[in-house]
């Protein structure tokens, strides 16, 4: 990352039209979607008194965020994402719409009210990895981390006010009020993305099935040490950190002796902290590496963690809340940008949707272990015990150390191998069997293991299977890199993918070829025993050749 990309003002993507018209829309339906959770929490309140039912306002909304993050990111790859984001908004549109009719005639009963939460909190799940991913397409390259920067913005503007601004419409109008408020909020965002005229690129493939695209997705973080890097990393700060919005309420009650009042104004706290991190993000790129501050916010989370588990001043608690709430957000925002702008293109939304998904987990089952253990030896203690693990949690970077992620480069593939088809493929045909042949000098065999275990990874990471390395025994210059494909489009998309860090990674292991040589690649079908069921009279769907040698019709 360069120092011209670190230096980039922070509202310095705001004066390109496309991004700031949907940015500002997008705020107004982050408002939507907070103000309705509050209608929904007041509704279920006084629906029932089943204190577990009020609870399950807020995971019908957000568990589609980690139940279908991966098939969303999916989507959003196989896709022109600008439909896929209006379709999203459309889906939470009729969730929000329904939810005012059914309260306006009178209908809404505990199962309905969370159908139609999960209804908009699937749309909005849907909605999320196509509107991340589409952000690269709508500034130029040196102003993406300011703009994924703002993105998270939008939503810690709306988290710091959109509950009181919730609270003060369900107190003048109930809760109808804020239905109608979020279907209203989610038209802007409707219009600007209608009008965005999106450059479209005419694909040079087909679609990957929905299956395959989401399998590419789990094997680009398996196989992508950096970006497995960040998720687990990603992981380990959610199971901590999620401490605090687990016991937020208990601060309140318990160590402050306060009621909803003293838990809204810890919430803005915490909320307007993480309006400050974003903020602060440009100040802090510029001076830090990820990994460091990584450390830096893991020390003083922990420490304002500690500072509330002992605190009984309320104006203690909220300068914690508030220094723990930037923290927070600086380095989530920070890994977010990193998942972003170091993903190749066609994985991005996938890339993105899986750190989402892994957000919401590691805080969700953070909370709810923290929550267990709060129960058994109480909130201060349970308070300090996270505290301790946070400042412990630095010495995850002596394993696991964050690295700093470049661009994934251009998006032209390198077509460096004639693709000769003389046998009649389908694109369903497969598996296909790839083998690459190299004539490597005696001196440059270890260098040249050691580069080719790097081609390895990214072979994996862009959908290879079963690959492996060989060394002729009777000629030692002669290697063969082998690997498979499900299908033939399988393996067109893998060619496709060979981008950016890809192409440096087959430069450096080709540099260390005979000069005189060049790779030999060999596409094979592989027909396994049973596949192939000819009869004498059934003729080889191969490619005819003609006298001239040219391929005639089959």
């Amino acid at each position: 990352m360069t120092e011209a990309d670190k230096s980039q003002s922070l509202l310095a993507p705001l004066g390109v039209p496309v991004f700031r018209r949907i940015w500002l829309a997008s705020l107004l339906s982050n408002f939507g979607i907070l103000i309705q959770g509050v209608g929904a929490a007041w509704s279920m309140s006084r629906l029932t008194d089943d204190v577990t039912m009020v609870a399950l306002v807020q995971t019908a909304l957000m568990f589609p965020l980690m139940l279908i993050a991966l098939p969303a990111g999916a989507i959003s790859d196989m896709f022109d994402r600008r439909i896929v984001c209006i379709v999203a908004l459309i889906v939470a549109l009729v969730g929000a719409v329904g939810l005012c009719v059914v309260t306006a005639m009178g209908l809404l009963t505990p199962l309905i009210l969370l159908v139609f939460c999960f209804v908009v909190g699937s749309g909005m799940a849907l909605f999320g990895p196509a509107w991340q991913a589409s952000v690269s397409e709508q500034v130029p390259p040196e102003a993406l981390p300011s703009a994924v920067a703002l993105a998270g913005m939008s939503y810690n503007v709306a988290r710091s006010f959109g509950p009181a601004i919730g609270g003060v419409i369900v107190a003048s109008v109930g809760a109808i009020g804020a239905f109608a408020v979020n279907a209203v909020f989610y038209l802007p965002m409707l219009v600007v993305l209608l009008v965005w005229k999106r450059r479209q690129e005419p694909p040079r493939l087909g679609p990957e099935t929905f299956w395959r695209a989401m399998v590419s997705g789990i094997r680009f973080i398996r196989y992508s040490p950096s970006h497995r890097i960040f998720i687990l990393r990603t992981v380990v700060f959610g199971l901590v950190g999620g401490v605090i919005p687990a016991l937020m309420p208990l601060i309140a009650s318990e160590l402050l002796n306060g009621g909803a009042p003293v838990y809204g104004v810890l919430l803005g706290a915490f909320g307007l902290g993480a309006l400050l991190g974003a903020v602060l993000l440009p100040w802090i790129r510029a001076r830090f590496s990820t990994e460091i501050w990584s450390r830096l916010v893991a020390m003083i989370v922990g420490a304002m963690v500690i500072c509330i588990a002992f605190s009984r001043s309320e104006a203690i608690t909220l300068a914690a809340l508030l220094i723990a709430g930037a923290a927070w957000t600086s380095i989530l925002t920070l890994f977010t940008i990193s998942i972003q702008v170091g993903a190749p293109r066609w994985v991005a939304g996938r890339a993105l949707s899986i750190f989402q998904a892994t957000i919401a987990g590691g805080v969700a089952l953070g909370a709810w272990g923290w929550g267990e253990l709060a129960d058994q030896v109480g909130v201060k203690e349970t308070l300090a015990v996270a505290g301790a693990l946070m400042i412990a949690s630095t010495l995850v970077g002596l394993v696991l150390r964050l690295p700093e992620m470049a661009t994934a480069g251009a998006n032209e593939p390198a077509n460096r191998e004639d693709q000769t088809v003389l046998l009649d493929l389908t694109l369903r045909s497969g598996p296909i069997v790839i083998m690459v042949d190299y004539d490597v000098p005696q001196a440059n065999a270890r260098p040249f293991y050691e580069a080719m275990q790097r081609v390895r990874r990214s072979r994996q990471a862009s959908g290879a299977y079963g690959w492996s390395l060989s060394r002729d025994i009777a000629d030692p210059t002669l290697w063969t890199e082998r690997f498979h494909s499900p299908t033939w489009n399988d393996y067109l998309h893998l060619s496709q993918r060979v981008v950016g860090a890809g192409v440096d990674l087959l430069d450096q292991s080709r540099s260390l070829l005979d000069p005189t040589s060049t790779p030999r690649v060999r596409r094979m079908l592989e027909r396994p025993a049973g596949s192939v069921r000819w009869k004498d009279e059934t003729p080889d769907r191969g490619v005819d050749i003609g006298p001239s040698g040219s391929a005639g019709a089959p």
